[in-house]
């Protein structure tokens, strides 16, 4: 019987796992493989599934972990995409607080395991975000290392952003945390189909417990806005926010656009990108020890200002 091939993206909030999956899904097709994508959210709505292109079975998970709160679901879902007797692979992309391992102990499921051919670890690291990561919680730092030492494939992602010594230092940094697997310095995840089928695999150790539902306090908050807002005053906002704001994404209306913008922030850095149609103005928010009545009532503002 076939087996369908199966890959986990992994990495903090924010280091692009998106933008890889994205850039895979393009040298798949072009490669004419059928795939499927199974996507987990800590939210309870689903902002990155527009990305995915129209024809490729797509699964997803929201409000909460597949390492942990979400075990349970995973194999449900992927038992429908295994139904496509036309598969290759699956794609996993975890949520930023996931422990690789756990995920893989996840979907390798008793009633699973003899239809799947797992194919490794692909962890995205922001070398932004590792080289500050003395600034966050013990907890997440402990996550970055967990993610790092499991892997079997790193990209050490935005190269453009730090010098071309700092890049090394973080290499050779990561070479030794984790010597048995392949590194990549990228920009924007570029990586080539023939370099994920390179990867060194290998056995997975006991792990310490990191994920969402116990040892990390991450939250989630939504709003939705009713009206369109002001750039600058969103901006002044964003410059307020705690440095334990890690990840931003959602549609807002600015009053320059005529439509929704896709907005992304990770690491202090805000990104816009004009869409083509109307889209729900939701903005999901995730970090920790965050005021929510507070981050509410701010948004709030910033809407009747408008």
């Amino acid at each position: 019987m076939k087996k369908i091939d199966v890959f986990i993206l992994s990495g903090f909030l924010g280091s692009g796992k998106t933008t890889l999956l994205g850039n895979i899904i393009k040298q798949e097709k072009a490669a004419e493989r059928r795939i499927a994508v199974l996507m987990n959210e800590l939210g309870r709505i689903s902002l990155d599934s527009y990305l995915i292109e129209e024809g490729i079975p797509l699964k997803e998970l929201y409000d909460g972990c597949i390492c942990c709160t979400l075990q349970d679901k995973v194999e449900v879902q992927l038992h429908d995409l295994l139904a496509d007797p036309n598969l290759d692979a699956i794609y996993i992309e975890t949520t930023g607080a996931a422990h690789p391992v756990e995920v893989l102990d996840a979907i390798m499921s008793p009633l699973l395991a003899d239809k799947l051919n797992y194919k490794g670890i692909l962890t995205v690291v922001d070398l932004l975000r590792w080289s500050s990561r003395d600034t966050l919680s013990p907890q997440i730092r402990q996550l970055l290392l967990e993610q790092i030492y499991h892997a079997d494939l790193i990209l050490l992602n935005k190269t453009d952003l730090v010098s071309e010594l700092e890049a090394a230092q973080r290499l050779f940094e990561i070479q030794s945390l984790n010597s048995k697997a392949s590194i990549l310095l990228t920009k924007n995840a570029e990586m080539s189909l023939k370099q994920i089928s390179q990867m060194n695999l290998h056995p997975k150790e006991e792990h310490s417990m990191a994920n969402m539902g116990h040892q990390l306090k991450l939250q989630t908050i939504l709003y939705e806005f009713t009206n369109e807002i002001s750039q600058t005053s969103f901006e002044d906002w964003i410059k307020e926010l705690p440095q334990t704001v890690y990840r931003m994404k959602g549609f807002i209306q600015l009053k320059q656009y005529q439509k929704p913008v896709l907005f992304q922030y990770s690491y202090g850095t805000p990104l816009y990108m004009p869409q083509e149609m109307k889209l729900p103005l939701k903005l999901v928010i995730i970090g920790e020890e965050l005021d929510t009545e507070r981050i509410h009532q701010n948004l709030q503002k910033i809407e009747n200002q408008s």
